[in-house]
């Protein structure tokens, strides 16, 4: 007889009660992420078929060429997550400012909002790599009734409540947290469900990989500089393997499930860093936390880092355990 495998709708039932509010709504929160994903993987399956590839001409609001899979995968997770009345606000890498939701019949009652990057590494759309969405979720922390207000989406790394992403690649995975372990569920198009195919994901210790964009190895700090040089020295464990997709989501996917650290520093052409605290660095660091790994932005904890500004960047390394902590000590050096 077959094993039958949990769907990720019999797994938020089962777990709601471990969550520390109770209420259902993220729940159904969770599931309207899981319907948007699905329409999303349709679109980027697709993609080659259709007039959808390429830019759309437009700018985003960190001064990137939007590209047309961005648009419509932004406007498929906000209608989406509108039409369920679920959340009283949303924010994404897409869009300016952040979005008020006035319910039809509760007049902002709603608790949570959700921060979102709708495309990540869309860039790689043309070339057919992998891509993904991360996603975020906080509860609000003005009064409920009133709409919401900046500061709800201005929280510390540390108040989520949740956070995952999709990965769209060969097969489609969801891999999400809500504080108790990372689960990974992975899609069967053919009946349109996710089922729990990776249970309580860990980091390793340590690992043989190393990815980052060694293009810009002269713009680097001096302490990345001499941990670059450490992966890549003869030793009883190295050199390293090194592997740069260049989508944060598919990096981070499989540095968690074969050991190894993504690096994205601050350098003389990015003084800040690239990725975006509120919509990738969070998120990836609240699962990296959840799976035994560490976030940092070289000196301090994401998670503890006060956000200022919506689109805020910040450098960022996260991993396995061992790999995140040797670099610490490269960087320490040249403090």
């Amino acid at each position: 007889m077959l094993k039958k495998h949990k769907t990720l709708g019999e797994f938020i039932i089962e777990n709601q009660s471990a969550f520390q509010y109770t209420s259902g709504e993220l729940s159904k929160l969770i599931n309207a992420i899981r319907l948007a994903a699905k329409v999303v993987n349709h679109e980027v399956n697709k993609a080659g078929l259709v007039d959808i590839l390429g830019a759309a001409g437009d700018m985003n609001i960190q001064g990137e060429n939007q590209q047309k899979l961005d648009v419509m995968a932004n406007d498929i997770f906000i209608q989406t997550l509108k039409n369920r009345e679920i959340v009283c606000g949303i924010a994404s890498e897409e869009e300016d400012d952040f979005i008020t939701i006035n319910s039809s019949d509760d007049n902002h009652q709603n608790k949570y909002v959700v921060l979102i990057d709708p495309l990540d590494g869309s860039s790689n759309i043309d070339v057919n790599v992998s891509v993904g969405t991360i996603f975020s979720i906080y509860r609000r922390v003005t009064p409920v009734g009133t709409p919401v207000e900046l500061r709800d989406f201005l929280q510390k790394g540390d108040e989520q409540v949740a956070a995952g992403y999709i990965v769209y690649g060969t097969s489609t995975m969801l891999v999400y947290s809500t504080g108790a372990g990372v689960n990974g569920f992975t899609l069967n198009p053919a009946l349109g469900t996710f089922y729990l195919s990776h249970p309580d994901m860990k980091f390793p210790e340590s690992g043989k990989i190393y990815s980052i964009n060694e293009g810009n190895y002269v713009h680097f700090l001096q302490g990345v500089k001499d941990y670059i040089k450490y992966c890549q020295e003869e030793d009883e464990d190295r050199p390293y393997t090194s592997r740069y997709i260049g989508s944060l989501v598919s990096d981070f996917h499989r540095n968690m499930i074969k050991g190894g650290i993504y690096m994205y520093p601050k350098s003389n052409i990015a003084e800040n860093g690239k990725l975006r605290l509120l919509y990738e660095c969070n998120p990836m660091a609240y699962l990296a936390e959840q799976a035994n790994g560490i976030a940092s932005d070289g000196f301090r904890r994401i998670l503890d880092i006060e956000p200022t500004e919506l689109h805020q960047r910040v450098p960022f390394f996260c991993g396995s355990k061992n790999m995140v902590e040797k670099l610490h000590e490269c960087i320490a050096k040249h403090a």
